[in-house]
């Protein structure tokens, strides 16, 4: 907390002279002023708290706090917790999880699981996939996706009424055509569904210079950031929505991929960073990288 100057304003009068007409001491006036200040920031870091809480329903006080830094505040989460939990603002609670349903009884080759001790350290290095339901007015509709592992940022999707390889294949040449993909440095995991196991897709990636990687028999565990993308999906777009047929569906949940989830949402993971955000700031990292030294630096004497 900073102390008040002696004048208030180009054109005021100093404190002594304003004090003197109002008929209070000096030290009367900063007690004042030590008392009624920290109240005021509190007021105003409440009322930040409940814009962004209301704004981003389904943040938790981490994420609240990241983005009141991003606006300046230097609080911490502790605080920030406290004033959620006293102003009823906690986010909303999530659904237990379920897994999902995969046809892995099939005559196709099962991959062995590649993802399990690889740490991707750039973009396209992991990839993770996965199909999940969504429920419209009168059908099921199906939503394939594809992650990357290293950013989290959702690189290919595809929404159909049907369960066939075809739904995967076009979530995965969206993130092809999105991305530029060196042989051989591509890990793709997925589950043991037959949709990924099938001689189309296993064609597909093959093709590309991409190592099919597959979870082991009933454990989704193994493909867990592909299933908190699906959770996250879940949590903030799909449930308590309707529907009303596939293209509704997939003009809001496409808006929700690209626009929200890429380009908005925190993830910690990502020091608060949103998907897009993080591959902007590497890229502009490498091309500082790049940039040749000054000649008075780069020469030797």
């Amino acid at each position: 907390m900073t102390r008040p100057q002696g004048t208030i304003g180009r054109d005021a009068l100093p404190v002594d002279r304003m004090c003197a007409l109002a008929g209070v001491s000096r030290a009367g006036y900063y007690r004042s002023w030590q008392a009624s200040a920290p109240r005021q920031e509190e007021t105003e870091v409440r009322d930040t708290v409940q814009r962004l809480a209301l704004g981003h329903r389904h943040y938790g006080h981490r994420r609240i706090t990241a983005l009141l830094r991003r606006e300046g505040w230097r609080v911490n989460k502790k605080r920030v917790l406290r004033l959620m939990r006293e102003d009823n603002l906690l986010c909303l609670r999530r659904r237990a999880f379920v897994p999902p349903t995969t046809d892995s009884k099939h005559g196709w080759r099962v991959y062995p699981n590649l993802a399990w001790r690889l740490e991707p350290m750039a973009p396209n290095q992991l990839w993770v996939a996965d199909i999940t339901y969504v429920r419209l007015d009168e059908e099921f509709a199906y939503l394939a996706i594809v992650l990357d592992a290293f950013s989290r940022r959702a690189v290919g999707w595809a929404m159909a009424t049907h369960l066939q390889a075809s739904l995967a294949l076009e979530a995965l040449d969206m993130a092809l055509a999105d991305r530029e993909i060196a042989p051989g440095g591509l890990v793709h995991h997925s589950d043991r569904g037959v949709q990924y196991a099938c001689g189309d897709y296993i064609g597909r990636l093959e093709a590309t210079g991409i190592q099919p990687s597959m979870s082991r028999a009933g454990c989704p565990y193994d493909n867990a950031m592909a299933e908190s993308f699906m959770k996250t999906l879940k949590q903030e777009e799909v449930d308590g929505r309707a529907y009303r047929d596939l293209a509704a569906a997939r003009r809001s949940i496409g808006t929700f991929i690209d626009q929200v989830y890429n380009g908005q949402r925190l993830h910690s993971a990502l020091a608060y960073r949103s998907p897009v955000e993080f591959e902007a700031s590497l890229t502009m990292a490498g091309a500082a990288a790049q940039q040749p030294l000054p000649s008075s630096i780069a020469t030797c004497p």
